[in-house]
Parts: C-alpha cells; sequence; structure tokens
C-alpha cells in the first residue's frame, strides 16, 4: 500500500502530465488555424463547404511540382508590360491580307491606329500599326502568320513600366494631399496677397497632377493594349526584279554622257596644249637650237694651213 504523500505525488504528477497535453494539444492548433477536414483533391473544406487549396500544392507553389513560381511570374495582374512589335509578311494581294488582318485584330478586341501604303503594282506594300489587348497577343501573331504566306522579318520586345505607374501613383496622392492643405488654407485665408499666393500654389500643384495623372493613364493604356506593326509585301518575281532597274534610254544616255566627257577633256588638253605647252616647247627649241651651233662652231677642227705640234 501506498502512502499518504506517495498518493499525492502521483496525483499530483498526473494532474502535471495532463495539463501539459492540453497546452501541447492547444499550440498544435494554434500553428493550423486553417485545419479544416480534408476535402476529394487532399484539400480542406473552406467555411462554405467547399474544396479547399490543397497544403502539397500551396507547399509546391501552386500545383505541386514546384515549377509554378515562372508561371505566377509571367501571369500576375498587379505587373505593368509594354509589349512591342513588328512583323514582315509575304502576301499574294494587299488588299486582301490587309482586309484579312484588320478583321482578325478586330475580333481580338484591337484596331488599326496608324497605317501607311505605297508603291505600285509588284513594288506596293502597306504598313498597319495595330493595337491589341495585351492578354490576346499570342492570338493576334498567329491570326497574322496565318494570312501572309512567309514571314520574312519579326521582331518584339517588352518594358517593365510597373515601378514607374507605382511611383506616378504615390507623387499624385502626395499633390493631392498638398491641394488640400491649401485649400484649407484658402477658406482661412483674409488678405488679397495671401489669397493670390495660395491660389497661385494651388494652380501649380493641380497642373502637376493633371501632368503626372496623363502620364500614369498613357503607360496603364500601353501596358493593356500592346503595338505589333505588320508589313505587307508582295513576293517579287526573280526575272522581273532582275530587269526591273535596266533602261535602254537610260543606259544610252549614260554612255553618250561617257563620250561626251572624254571628249570634252580630250579637247581641254589640246586647249591647254597650244595655249600654253607650245609657245613654252617653242621657246625652249629655238634656245637648244642656238646652244647647239654654238658648241658646234667652238668644236669646229683648224684649217689645211695650221701648224699642227705634236708634244711627245
Amino acid at each position: 500500500m501506498l502512502s499518504f504523500e506517495s498518493r499525492q505525488r502521483a496525483v499530483g504528477a498526473t494532474v502535471a502530465i495532463t495539463l501539459m497535453a492540453l497546452i501541447l494539444a492547444a499550440c498544435g492548433a494554434a500553428s493550423a488555424p486553417n485545419a479544416v477536414p480534408a476535402g476529394r483533391d487532399g484539400g480542406g473544406l473552406d467555411g462554405a463547404g467547399q474544396p479547399g487549396p490543397n497544403p502539397a500544392e500551396d507547399e509546391a507553389g501552386g500545383n505541386g511540382n514546384g515549377n509554378s513560381t515562372a508561371l505566377y511570374a509571367l501571369d500576375r495582374p498587379d505587373l505593368l508590360i509594354i509589349k512591342t512589335g513588328s512583323i514582315v509578311i509575304q502576301v499574294s494581294g494587299i488588299e486582301d491580307a490587309v482586309s484579312a488582318a484588320t478583321k482578325a485584330i478586330v475580333e481580338l478586341g484591337g484596331y488599326a491606329s496608324a497605317s501607311q501604303r505605297s508603291g505600285e503594282d509588284d513594288d506596293a506594300y502597306a504598313s498597319i500599326t495595330y493595337r491589341v489587348p495585351a492578354d490576346r497577343w499570342d492570338e493576334a501573331l498567329a491570326a497574322i502568320h496565318g494570312v501572309g504566306q512567309k514571314v520574312l522579318d519579326e521582331r518584339s520586345g517588352t518594358e517593365d513600366v510597373t515601378g514607374q505607374v507605382v511611383d506616378l501613383g504615390a507623387r499624385i496622392k502626395n499633390l493631392q494631399a498638398t491641394e488640400l492643405a491649401f485649400q484649407e488654407i484658402m477658406t482661412r485665408a483674409t488678405a488679397i496677397k495671401d489669397v493670390l499666393a495660395v491660389q497661385a500654389e494651388l494652380t501649380q500643384v493641380r497642373g502637376e497632377i493633371e501632368q503626372l495623372t496623363a502620364q500614369k493613364q498613357r503607360l496603364e493604356e500601353q501596358a493593356a493594349l500592346s503595338t505589333l506593326t505588320v508589313t505587307f509585301s508582295l513576293k517579287q518575281d526573280a526575272v522581273l526584279t532582275s530587269t526591273k532597274d535596266f533602261d535602254p534610254g537610260t543606259e544610252v544616255n549614260e554612255a553618250t554622257a561617257s563620250l561626251v566627257r572624254i571628249l570634252q577633256a580630250v579637247a581641254a588638253a589640246g586647249i591647254w596644249f597650244g595655249i600654253v605647252w607650245l609657245p613654252i616647247l617653242l621657246v625652249v627649241g629655238v634656245v637648244a637650237l642656238i646652244a647647239y651651233a654654238i658648241v658646234r662652231r667652238l668644236r669646229r677642227p683648224a684649217g689645211p694651213g695650221a701648224e699642227v705640234v705634236l708634244r711627245p
């Protein structure tokens, strides 16, 4: 038999163990406040009794395979990305291709914002600038590819303007607070000079707010509607391409002009020779003849009666 003190110690230990178990259970429940009965897919049920998120998917990033982080970054609605691109396609007919491409873009919620056409016959081409909803960009490219027979050139680029838009929003909010402060001061101003000074500040702040708001709206519009420039070009015939620059009349004119230039050069050389070089050559020739005569006269041998002295 246990003594009275031993029974008290046993009861106290049992109570302490029970309290510790209750505390641990409470801590476990607090660490998992969203724990609910499991649903069909391993997830829980939310407050409405619908299947909740799968814990395995939450731990892996959304789909349980650990690769959804990149997909989430590409599909974040809070990012503002301006997409621009250009594509050159070869078509069989300019008018039909432009009509088909414009119809496809309009069906996607876009529109043609600018157009340019030039050339005639086989040299004709058209350039159309479309504004396309950003979330339909890939569909728009696929539609343009379907219109053309061949893609000759394609380029695209993106620009993240999220930071700029956030910064503009913060500056606008600060200016609006400043505007409210000036309006409060205006209600208490009594002197005319004070009223005019506050009015000038209000006008300046209001102008800055409108300017920043316009910039913010423009960036948001560019991010919402991407810009795609499509150039439609006809297929060039190889024979026509090689002969379109040949013009017999032009060749004759160029050959005649070359001949005239050559004759002009010869005539100019003759004029220079007759006026400048011929007199110089005549003077030089006369001087040379005189010098030759003098030298010959000095070197002429003595006559037959002259005495010849021979020295050993």
